[in-house]
């Protein structure tokens, strides 16, 4: 839930039930969701969070989905993360939680270190260096994914394996960057290549273990049309949009 440093902010008076009722509706739906999938795989509720991606949405339906229970937040652009959590500021409302997601530009670097709680894409050794650079020169240590494109399609980003078993010394080497564990995205619309990407994605994750010695605890895989499936083939992070904020989504039952 929010903490919120005032009685009466304009942000939270100015909710409109239906919207706080959609989003209680919808976080009662997904948490039985997520409590099913992990018994189906053995697994216990709490080690998966699910973070609400409000790239699409304003600061308002982050507040009403905060509310709702929701406690970890996404964006995919640094400066509409910067924007809500400056908003949330000026009204005295904090959330637990804001990640970074997506394709991240190097010049754009700066705007997320010391706001962003995780960075999921860290997409290349470039990245990787260039955001150890900056965290190094401002005294922080960024949390981050590495980004592995188990899928092998070209209109994704990430390493390949190949790559990131070539460059894991390097990455493992670089100061100011904490490797939390892997994201991947998988194919759309297509339940088995899903499965079968998310399953990849966790076994290379053991064996990274294996070699490495970090615990990689974190792999951040699956949304909304196929989250479930990434929960029962290992998931610990689900990033949910649409079915969240999207009162038309209609894949929810």
């Amino acid at each position: 839930m929010i903490q919120n440093s005032r009685t009466n902010t304009s942000l939270s008076a100015g909710l409109s039930p239906e919207l706080l009722e959609h989003m209680r509706e919808r976080f009662a739906t997904i948490k039985d969701d997520v409590a099913s999938a992990c018994r189906r795989a053995g697994r216990d509720s709490s080690e998966v969070l699910v973070e609400a991606v409000s790239k699409t949405v304003d600061v308002e339906q982050v507040l009403a989905a905060s509310q709702a229970g929701f406690i970890a937040f996404a964006e995919n652009r640094p400066q509409e993360l910067v924007r809500k959590l400056n908003l949330l500021d000026q009204e005295g409302i904090s959330v637990p939680r804001f990640d970074m997601i997506g394709n991240l530009q190097t010049n754009k670097i700066n705007a997320v270190l010391g706001r962003a709680a995780l960075i999921h894409s860290i997409s290349s050794l470039h990245l990787a260096q260039a955001v150890s650079k900056r965290s190094v020169t401002r005294s922080v240590v960024a949390r981050v994914l590495i980004e592995v494109n188990i899928s092998g399609e070209q209109s994704k980003s990430g390493f390949s394996t190949d790559e990131l078993w070539a460059s894991l010394d390097e990455l493992l080497a670089l100061d100011g960057i904490d490797i939390q564990g892997l994201m991947t995205m998988a194919p759309a619309h297509d339940a088995a290549r899903a499965r079968q990407t998310f399953s990849g994605l966790r076994e290379l994750r053991d064996e990274l273990r294996e070699r490495s010695g970090r615990a990689l605890d974190v792999l951040s895989c699956g949304m909304s049309d196929d989250y479930e499936i990434a929960i029962e083939e290992g998931s610990t992070l689900v990033r949910l949009g649409r079915i969240i904020f999207d009162q038309n989504y209609t894949d929810i039952h």
